[in-house]
């Protein structure tokens, strides 16, 4: 499988701040890659790397295949859609207006215009003027727009943003089916793991500039597997079983929380409570906050710690 994005050593120096810190990112082609981190990771800088927006300190950048470089940018550029940071768009001209505007600077006919505005579904408001759409169909319509002429990969920085419930729902159904609809790899930022969790193929977490974790989503969950939830009618037998099966547990609101345990040695656990006349009421599997993630993934909880409290999450 073709690689779409590699970098080797990507570094972003804003005098003595490093916004990006020999990133190395592989991204192969034809899937959903999400890139996670808290505000102020270098999510977007990283992401204005490849658009060619900034230029690098250190470090090189592959796109589909070639080496970015002042030479091939604007070609490369052509098989690029992109959305950064919030929507562009004129709000006293039309939906579909705004697209024929991009179709003259991409060099894109119009007739391109019937297809993504169908695919972002907002071809029943191509017609009203964008100052009236809500924040989901500007969202909406700047994917469209991204979408002009075919590109081969997608950019999209954090498009969820403000969105609500149903609008984040819709967004992210658009997303999944992107490389199956429009044979366009993604890359989609966020600052919340469960956000994206269910339309990822592969997750790069990236905070301060340094890229933590690269990989699929189920090695990433030996990570954010958190501890385990135990609700019992009777605590206090609930306890002598634990003691006596040499689980460690902390009492937190009439539950019991255990570690991550495997997932054998949790059903034999439970069934010993069972059989004890315990009365188990439910068994939950607690999930790590992205912080928490940040901690395992360095090793190091001193240090997370002092990150977190000087980080602008």
């Amino acid at each position: 499988m073709r690689t779409i994005i590699e970098t080797s050593g990507l570094t972003k120096r804003y005098g003595g701040h490093t916004a990006v810190d020999h990133v190395d990112l592989s991204m192969p082609e034809g899937g959903v890659y999400g890139f996670i981190g808290p505000n102020g990771a270098g999510k977007s800088t990283t992401m204005k790397l490849l658009l060619g927006l900034i230029h690098p300190t250190e470090g090189e950048i592959t796109l589909l295949g070639e080496p970015l470089g002042e030479r091939n940018r604007l070609a490369l550029l052509r098989q690029t859609g992109s959305l950064i940071e919030t929507p562009s768009s004129y709000g006293h001209l039309t939906g579909e207006e705004n697209c024929r505007v991009l179709c003259d600077l991409k060099g894109v006919p119009y007739r391109d215009i019937g297809r993504v505005l169908d695919i972002v579904q907002l071809t029943q408001d191509k017609g009203k003027k964008v100052k009236q759409y809500s924040l989901g169909m500007r969202q909406r319509l700047g994917i469209a727009q991204a979408l002009l002429g075919e590109p081969k990969l997608l950019i999209l920085d954090e498009p969820t943003n403000g969105l609500d419930p149903a609008g984040i729902q819709e967004m992210r159904e658009l997303i999944r089916t992107m490389p199956q609809r429009c044979g366009a790899s993604v890359l989609i930022s966020s600052h919340l793991l469960s956000e994206l969790e269910q339309i990822v193929d592969l997750v790069g977490i990236i905070r301060e500039g340094r890229l933590l974790f690269q990989g699929g989503l189920e090695e990433l969950q030996t990570h954010s597997r958190g501890g385990i939830v135990l609700r019992t009618l009777h605590p206090q037998q609930t306890e002598r079983v634990l003691k006596e099966e040499g689980v460690p547990f902390e009492r937190e609101a009439g539950a019991h929380v255990l570690p991550a345990l495997k997932d054998a040695v949790l059903a034999r656990l439970v069934q010993t409570v069972a059989v004890r006349n315990a009365g188990v009421i439910g068994v939950e599997q607690k999930t790590k906050s992205l912080e928490e993630i940040f901690l395992s993934l360095t090793g190091n909880r001193e240090e997370g710690t002092t990150h977190a409290a000087d980080s602008t999450c």
